[in-house]
């Protein structure tokens, strides 16, 4: 059986385009790298201090949470010290929706599962929508409505009580909306987003729910979030991970680079290592890894430790080495351009990636 290999990703689904801040959402702009903060927003100083961090990491939404009045009140004077837009995380009390709304907040996230009155909702949607603020709809497999049809799959149940709510802001003429629904179960996620996607309109926002630790929480991530952007699914990303929230941005931005979708700072190429290997490869590579996360620009970096990869790999890379016993072969935009010995490997490498 002949199988046909396309290694273009199929056309992205088209969606409604929405704008949080001046950031566009959907309807044929990039997909766009979100996390959460996991300071006390109460404490304003520190979370505009992760904020700024995370904008250097490549993060372009950021979302807070909003357990209280307190922290809905602060987001006025934490927006005040920050570049990108910020999103309010709302749960059990529609009031905190409002006043982070009172605030200037440029969205929020609300969970149907947790504020189920449709009267609260209401007063949300109408305030939002005197402001033209964006609304995500976001459901977790965890926390679904009590009364979400029995019988049913998780994915099916998550994707019924999106369309209920999405029913209810249609029906007080606002379109300002985004929709999430996150599972830790990779399957089930994925079914419920193919399900929803024909059936609405709206940017869809993507990820794994709890993950779990970067180990094996950036791998459950990659590939839920990988699968559906490759089924062209997906205008927001956030890889939840129980790490630094800028382990997040790096995860979501590879993942991103790694389809081709976009570009966002260096890509480091690097073989497996095997019996052929004669330098401390697993070692270089960690050093330039390290390296390279002191720039910002698009670069490909091979490090490469023997002789079967190494030349055609180095060579397809914007900057390269293929190592060998005691030396090794630099390469620039496909040609070499001489040989350093091995304690000048990391140095002479590093020399020309600044030069590139």
């Amino acid at each position: 059986m002949k199988i046909n290999i396309d290694t273009k990703i199929p056309s992205r689904r088209v969606s409604k385009q929405i704008q949080i801040g001046g950031v566009k959402i959907g309807g044929g702009a990039p997909v766009v790298v979100q996390s959460m903060t996991n300071s006390d927003t109460r404490d304003i100083k520190s979370t505009i201090r992760q904020i700024k961090q995370l904008e250097q990491y490549g993060c372009e939404i950021i979302r807070v949470a909003v357990p209280d009045m307190q922290a809905a009140a602060a987001i006025k004077d934490i927006k005040k010290g920050i570049k990108i837009p910020l999103i309010a995380d709302i749960h059990f009390d529609y009031r905190l929706a409002l006043a982070a709304l009172d605030s200037g907040v440029d969205g929020f996230r609300l969970n149907p599962g947790n504020i189920g009155d449709s009267a609260q909702i209401k007063q949300v949607v109408l305030a939002a929508k005197a402001r033209a603020v964006p609304i995500r709809i976001g459901l977790n497999a965890g926390s679904l409505p009590k009364q979400s049809g029995a019988g049913k799959s998780v994915a099916q149940r998550m994707v019924d009580a999106a369309l209920a709510q999405v029913r209810l802001l249609e029906s007080l003429d606002f379109d300002l909306i985004k929709v999430s629904l996150k599972a830790f179960d990779v399957p089930t996620t994925i079914a419920a987003y193919q399900d929803i996607a024909d059936k609405i309109p709206y940017p869809l926002h993507i990820g794994i729910t709890e993950a779990g630790t970067p180990r094996t929480g950036i791998i459950r991530s990659s590939v839920g979030i990988g699968a559906l952007l490759y089924l062209g699914i997906g205008d927001t990303i956030r890889v939840s991970l129980t790490a630094a929230p800028k382990e997040e941005v790096t995860a979501a931005w590879e993942i991103l680079k790694s389809l081709n979708l976009r570009q966002h700072g260096p890509v480091l190429v690097s073989c497996p290592t095997c019996g052929r290997t004669e330098v401390d490869l697993v070692k270089l590579a960690q050093q330039v890894e390290k390296e390279l996360q002191k720039i910002k620009k698009p670069v490909k970096v091979a490090v490469m430790g023997c002789v079967v990869n190494g030349p055609g790999e180095a060579t397809d890379a914007d900057v390269g080495i293929a190592c060998g016993k005691g030396k090794g072969i630099l390469f620039r935009n496909g040609k070499k351009i001489g040989t350093v010995q091995a304690e000048d490997f990391l140095k002479a490498l590093m020399a020309e990636v600044n030069k590139f």
